[in-house]
């Protein structure tokens, strides 16, 4: 939504600033979704003008998440999606646990990944094997992810938050100069 994008932007903004902080973990609270993206029926509630004026409120969020100074790691399980996907995308690492379900399922309903999906997923896998996702729409099981290298580490069901702490944790035991 709208209002969770604003919120993503202003703890990035907020965070930015603390020298203190050595590493973010982004989590969800949702029992069977990491994020799914979107809101579709907020968005089909938009005008055209609406729409125009949510495009840099959603940008902002991804970039805030990308322009952190220091590293990020997504912590996911359940469904990961459209802009939850982009979001996960836009951290550093990802670890997910055995249930998350990730993809670009934008162009199964007219529209292309905005969230920087088309140029942080061939980070990651390569053009070619992008393209593929993204035209196809397909929706990749944990463990396909983490062969194809877009998860960093897998874990069991339900060890995807506390494992993200416990590298966040390793990381952050280094120097704060060499990880900003």
């Amino acid at each position: 939504t709208a209002f969770m994008a604003r919120s993503i932007t202003a703890a990035c903004e907020a965070l930015s600033g603390e020298r203190d902080v050595r590493v973010v973990v982004l989590t969800s609270t949702a029992e069977r979704a990491f994020c799914v993206g979107a809101d579709l029926k907020e968005r089909n509630s938009f005008s055209d003008a609406d729409l125009v004026r949510q495009r840099p409120v959603a940008r902002a969020a991804y970039t805030g998440v990308l322009e952190l100074p220091m590293p990020t790691i997504a912590a996911v399980h359940g469904f990961a999606l459209g802009g939850g996907f982009e979001l996960a995308l836009s951290c550093d690492l990802i670890v997910a646990d055995r249930t998350a379900v990730l993809g670009l399922p934008e162009v199964s309903v007219g529209v292309i990944p905005g969230g920087g999906g088309t140029q942080l997923l061939p980070r990651r896998v390569g053009a070619a094997r992008a393209a593929e996702l993204i035209f196809s729409a397909r929706r990749l099981e944990a463990g396909e992810a983490r062969e194809l290298g877009l998860v960093d580490e897998l874990v069991d069901a339900g060890q995807d938050r506390g494992e993200a702490l416990a590298l966040a944790a390793r990381i952050a035991a280094n120097s704060p100069v060499g990880l900003r």
